[in-house]
């Protein structure tokens, strides 16, 4: 087949990759110049298969109204005149409860096993080089109440086979000796040695040359503007995508045999006119990248500071700090006082813990969307609107970790293949002819 992929962040570009995989000829549009300039540009940098925890909790409406009034909270919901926001805010309180807790963490947790499996792989198979370091996510606490929560958030994990330690105060400093220099703000810790860290960005550009060189033809700099649905054999399905170069100005239309949506929080907005409803709301989410002043002193273990709900990760001689998420809709901007309050927090956070290892005077402050679900869970599966259109979106913190798992399910899927991997996929995700052969076979 012919497939046109929308979208070249981290979940378009591991799609057209398996679908070359599996044979097809693979067209990606983006608006960018360049992969993964958008939500996948400087995310944490995380790869987080153990600490997945969705955000719908029994404890979660508590904590957000109580954040409602503070410029810097973790969870930031400031209402809006946004039907999209209610819907998905009214969906998010339905998932806080224990059991829809319990099963999100559960397909979470699948698609992260398979993901990252998917993931070594890979590169193995590239050599891609991405600043990784595979020594574990580290989650240190600051009191004994929120050591305690962690402890109980470990057991529930542990359930679902994920090997996260408890750690006392002395071995969380035995995993990460540079936080010695910040002992007070540690009372224990909970930590994962299988989960890793690594420029997601650096990776996912790095891919898409690969593509390229496989065959992939890669169209940047085009806007997507809309889906042609037309009456097919079964049913309806897209004639073509309209795309218009920011160059040229010129508009066409692109045709193919398939064609997959990994377009993020700008997902909704193109599969609503067909009446396909993707709940996914945007929530902005900071970093801050700072160069180094004293490398040796810097730590090397990816950290989540569960007093700030931040990750810090480390990249060469550069650290990433990056975290909290803002329902505000569509808006990535930095110069909102909301924002210049969040992004500094980050980085008098990082001098706190490590005073005066890195270099503060050009922060590198950004903002992106992360496209997330009440569930946390993504849409990955066929359209229930155009027989040939594809979903790959919502896949809110988690996109580098569940990236790999879920381009390449999605293009098993697409080519009439069962994924070896037990998650709901969105719509009816393999073709008639594909299931019969299955129930046969």
């Amino acid at each position: 087949m012919k497939v046109i992929v929308l979208g070249a962040g981290i979940i378009g570009i591991h799609t057209a990759w398996y679908l070359l995989d599996q044979g097809h000829d693979v067209v990606v549009v983006d608006r960018q110049p360049d992969a993964a300039l958008e939500t996948s540009f400087a995310n944490g940098a995380q790869i987080s298969v153990c600490f997945c925890e969705p955000w719908a909790n029994a404890g979660a409406p508590f904590k957000v109204a109580k954040w409602l009034l503070r410029d810097d909270a973790p969870l930031l919901f400031r209402p809006r005149l946004d039907p999209a926001q209610w819907r998905w805010g009214l969906s998010f309180l339905g998932q806080c409860t224990t059991a829809a807790f319990e099963r999100n963490v559960e397909q979470l947790v699948r698609l992260g096993r398979y993901s990252h499996e998917s993931l070594r792989a890979l590169v193995d198979e590239t050599g891609i080089e991405y600043n990784r370091v595979e020594r574990g996510i580290l989650h240190f606490f600051g009191s004994e109440a929120d050591f305690e929560a962690g402890a109980q958030g470990a057991e529930i994990m542990r359930r679902h086979g994920v090997d996260r330690r408890i750690l006392s105060r002395d071995e969380v400093l035995a995993v990460e000796p540079a936080l010695r220099s910040a002992g007070h703000a540690v009372f224990g810790g909970t930590y994962t040695p299988s989960d890793e860290s690594g420029d997601a960005r650096v990776f996912t550009q790095a891919l898409a040359r690969l593509a390229a060189r496989r065959g992939a033809q890669f169209l940047w700099n085009h806007d997507i503007a809309t889906l042609q649905p037309q009456g097919g054999a079964q049913g309806t399905e897209i004639g073509g995508v309209q795309i218009k170069s920011r160059e040229t100005g010129q508009t066409q239309w692109l045709k193919g045999d398939a064609y997959v949506v990994a377009l993020a929080s700008y997902a909704p907005g193109l599969t609503k006119p067909l009446g396909e409803h993707l709940n996914i709301y945007p929530a902005k989410g900071y970093s801050a990248t700072l160069r180094l002043k004293k490398p040796e002193q810097a730590s090397t273990v990816s950290l989540l500071d569960d007093a700030r709900k931040i990750a810090i990760s480390r990249l060469g001689d550069f650290v990433r700090i990056a975290g909290t998420a803002e329902l505000a809709g569509l808006d990535t901007s930095l110069d909102s006082p909301t924002s210049k309050v969040r992004c500094e927090s980050l980085v008098r956070r990082y001098e706190e813990l490590f005073p005066g290892v890195a270099d503060l005077s050009e922060p590198n402050f950004w903002t992106g969307l992360r496209p997330s679900t009440p569930t946390n869970v993504p849409y990955i599966g066929r359209s229930q609107k155009a027989s040939n259109l594809w979903i790959n979106a919502g896949h809110g913190t988690l996109g580098w970790t569940h990236g790999a798992g879920s381009g390449r399910a999605l293009a098993e899927l697409m080519s009439g293949k069962r994924p070896d991997l037990d998650l709901a996929f969105y719509g009816d995700a393999l073709p008639a002819q594909a299931v019969k052969h299955l129930q046969t076979a």
